[in-house]
C-alpha cells in the first residue's frame, strides 16, 4: 500500500477525501488536492501523518507560537518544543506526563502529547513494552492544531488552511532541513 493511502487509512480520512487520493501522488500533491477540494480537516490529518514526527511536533509549536494562549497551553508547547530541540527520552517523558496529567483536554496537553507519543512505552506498569503506533503523534498534533484554529470559530476553515500552508513545503524535504519553509 502506498504511503499516501496508508496515511489516509490510519488517520481515518473521509471516503470523499480518500477517493481523491492516488497511490502515485507526492505527499505535497495529496495534501494540496484535499485543500483545493475544500476537505480541510482531511488535509490537516493527512499532513500531520505524512510529516516526519519531529517535523509534526515542530509544526505544532510553530502554529502555537503565533497564538494568544494561556499559561497552561504555553507550558505544554514549551515541553513539546524542548523535545524538538533535544528529542531525548527525558523530554519525551516530561511531555507525555504533562499530557496525561491534563487528560488531553487542552491545546497544551495535545501539543505535549504529540511529543510524548513519539516513542517510549505507553504501558509502563507492564513488563512488556508497548510502543505507541506511529500515527499517534499525528493524531495529537491534529487535535492541538484544530483547537488552535477553533480559537476564532468564525475562521476555523481559513485558519486550518493557513496552518496547512505553513507546513506544506516541509513534505518531501530532507530530515536535516527543517527550516526549509522559514
Amino acid at each position: 500500500m502506498s504511503k499516501i493511502l496508508d496515511g489516509a487509512r490510519q488517520m481515518r480520512l473521509s471516503a470523499s477525501a480518500t477517493a481523491r487520493l492516488r497511490p502515485a501522488m507526492s505527499s505535497q500533491a495529496a495534501v494540496q488536492t484535499l485543500v483545493d477540494e475544500g476537505l480541510t480537516a482531511d488535509a490537516l490529518s493527512l499532513l500531520a501523518r505524512l510529516l516526519p514526527r519531529r517535523y509534526t511536533v515542530a509544526w505544532v509549536c510553530q502554529c502555537g507560537s503565533r497564538q494568544t494562549l494561556g499559561e497552561h497551553d504555553r507550558a505544554g508547547l514549551m515541553l513539546a518544543e524542548a523535545w524538538v530541540r533535544d528529542p531525548g527520552e527525558a523530554h519525551r517523558e516530561s511531555a507525555a506526563s504533562f499530557a496525561n496529567a491534563h487528560r488531553y483536554r487542552t491545546i497544551g496537553a495535545w501539543a505535549a502529547a504529540a511529543a510524548g507519543w513519539t516513542g517510549g512505552n505507553l504501558n509502563p506498569r507492564y513488563e512488556r513494552p508497548t510502543p505507541p503506533p506511529e500515527h499517534l503523534t499525528a493524531i495529537a498534533a491534529m487535535a492541538a492544531v484544530t483547537y488552535m484554529a477553533a480559537l476564532v470559530p468564525a475562521q476555523l476553515d481559513a485558519r486550518c488552511t493557513a496552518f496547512i500552508r505553513d507546513a506544506l513545503c516541509l513534505l518531501g524535504t530532507a530530515p536535516e532541513a527543517p527550516s526549509a519553509c522559514r
